[in-house]
């Protein structure tokens, strides 16, 4: 008996839901489906993550739906991306990506809580005020009071620190440099120590 590959087996499945779930645009419902047989294998059936894996639950629908469309087009293209999201989203239509950023973004979220509690202040001071001296804007405008986001802006509450901290070296790095601004710029100009704050005081914020 042929014995398929973990990465060819997801690839079929993404296949055979794309043609399943096609116009349903948005359903929560299909969207579940879809996820529960191509995302949790990384990301947890409930939304949850695996290690590097980002958190899901709770995040916003548009924000997710651009970002299908950015490993499609290869615009997000650090390492992971490249190695498990381009070939995935090669086979995600525009009605099941839809579909699974809805269901997600009715999940509740919880956050991971895995940073350096003793880095929360100094990151809490820094998401709400920023750092005039270095131009760098307060989080909150953008993000929210909670790092709750809005439309296409990511919930970046309760994020892992290792993932947060992670996207945030990778702007410096010169990676998925296609981001709307302000962020690439922002991160690029962010210190390793305000990095390490933020990365850890979001990871505590539900």
């Amino acid at each position: 008996m042929i014995r398929f590959s973990p990465y060819l087996q997801a690839v079929a499945g993404i296949m055979i839901s794309t043609a399943a779930y096609a116009g349903d645009f948005g359903s929560p419902t299909l969207g579940e489906a879809y996820a529960n047989r191509n995302c949790a294998w990384c990301h947890g059936q409930s939304g949850q993550g695996f290690a590097v894996a980002p958190r899901l639950a709770g995040q916003r629908s548009e924000y997710l739906e651009n970002q299908f469309a950015d490993f499609k087009s290869h615009a997000r293209d650090n390492p992971k991306s490249e190695q498990f999201m381009w070939g995935a989203a090669r086979y995600i239509s525009s009605h099941d990506a839809a579909a699974v950023a809805a269901y997600y973004a009715e999940l509740t979220p919880t956050a991971a809580n895995d940073g350096d509690r003793g880095l929360y202040d100094s990151g809490a001071l820094t998401y709400r005020d920023g750092a005039i001296e270095k131009n760098i804007p307060s989080c909150v405008a953008c993000h929210g009071p909670n790092g709750e986001g809005s439309g296409a802006i990511p919930r970046i509450a309760g994020l892992s620190y290792r993932y947060l901290k992670r996207r945030l070296v990778q702007w410096g790095e010169n990676y998925h440099l296609a981001a709307k601004a302000p962020m690439p710029e922002i991160a690029k100009v962010l210190p390793p120590a305000e990095i390490e704050a933020l990365a850890s005081y979001l990871s505590f914020v539900r």
